[in-house]
């Protein structure tokens, strides 16, 4: 990234499951525009106030296949950048180390459910520039890098969980929805003091 596109974005909107665009395939980048460079710059600033580590533009409302991260590896090193047009290359069967851990979405916010996932990824793709990119994750950035892949190839991870997990998902959510106003994070979470 030429140009320090972490910084400068305004707060959108986070989309919520159920949407159309957070179940269905995205388009490529194809125009590595000033356009694209303000999203990323929206995307950054709308995930801090949400208080995630990664972002994909569906949870923003857009068809794009981009997503923005910032998050901690195995080492607690913070690794932060954008990746366009994303593939997740994952270790065969047997170098496989499933991690099972809380995974949680912001665009079912307040939920976590147990998922294991490959504790190690890497993704490829291309930065706001069109230059080639690739990330190696471990810890959290793995698990980042294939939920945000994920929400660009239309999946969100409850689509990943047994039926009972997900029940218990739906359930959290439900009892805290109250919490997060429809425009959240643009206006902040409710405190549970305040709710009345």
């Amino acid at each position: 990234m030429g140009d320090d596109l972490t910084t400068g974005g305004k707060v959108l909107p986070i989309t919520r499951w159920g949407t159309p665009v957070m179940h269905n395939q995205t388009r490529p980048v194809e125009k590595f525009d000033d356009e694209l460079r303000e999203l990323v710059r929206d995307m950054f600033a709308t995930m801090r106030a949400a208080q995630g580590v990664g972002l994909a533009a569906t949870q923003v409302g857009l068809d794009l296949a981009v997503f923005v991260f910032e998050c901690p590896d195995a080492d607690e090193t913070v690794h932060r950048g954008v990746v366009c047009n994303p593939v997740v290359t994952l270790p065969n069967r047997r170098d496989r180390n499933l991690d099972s851990t809380e995974e949680g979405c912001l665009s079912y916010p307040g939920s976590y459910q147990i998922l294991a996932r490959p504790d190690v990824a890497v993704c490829t793709g291309q930065d706001a520039d069109g230059n080639p990119v690739r990330v190696e994750g471990t810890g959290l950035l793995a698990r980042c890098l294939q939920h945000e892949t994920d929400h660009l190839n239309g999946m969100v991870f409850a689509d990943r969980l047994s039926t009972r997990a997900r029940r218990l998902l739906t359930k959290q959510h439900t009892e805290l929805a109250h919490l997060y106003p429809d425009d959240w994070p643009v206006t902040p979470r409710r405190s549970s003091a305040s709710e009345d």
